[in-house]
């Protein structure tokens, strides 16, 4: 082997370990921050009704997608999972509606809001039309 190829090797390697190393610094820094939160009072200032809202949203529709049996046809999986995903987003957008004060993202909580709930009705009736045998 080349000195060459020796010192491209370990350039990759050397590269390989930076990239793990730094891809590790955020999930150290999440959960000495959760840690720490557990015991102090000021982290408790970072939660406010939206914080939680959008938490009981992703979290209902976690529970709602894990729930869905898988039929084995991908276009009925794909329409039962996205249900809840798009109700999720309807969820988040109302919360932002009672709680944002940027006039852009209120409007687009409220586009969001239309979009999503016809694409519900789009795959509910599709749902319907095509059962799983």
């Amino acid at each position: 082997m080349t000195l060459a190829k020796k010192i491209v090797l370990l350039l990759m390697a050397a590269g390989m370990l930076l990239a793990v190393f730094l891809e590790s610094i955020p999930s150290q820094a999440q959960e000495m921050k959760h840690d720490k939160g557990a015991h102090d009072m000021g982290a408790m200032g970072a939660q406010s009704p939206s914080t939680n809202g959008y938490k009981a949203a992703m979290d209902k529709m976690h529970t709602a997608m894990m729930a869905i049996e898988p039929s084995g046809n991908t276009d009925v999986d794909f329409a039962r999972g996205m249900i809840p995903h798009h109700q999720a987003a309807i969820d988040m957008a109302k919360i932002e509606l009672a709680n944002g004060k940027d006039p852009e993202m209120r409007k687009m909580a409220e586009a969001v809001i239309a979009a999503q709930e016809a694409e519900i009705k789009q795959m509910q009736d599709w749902l319907a039309a095509h059962p799983v045998e």
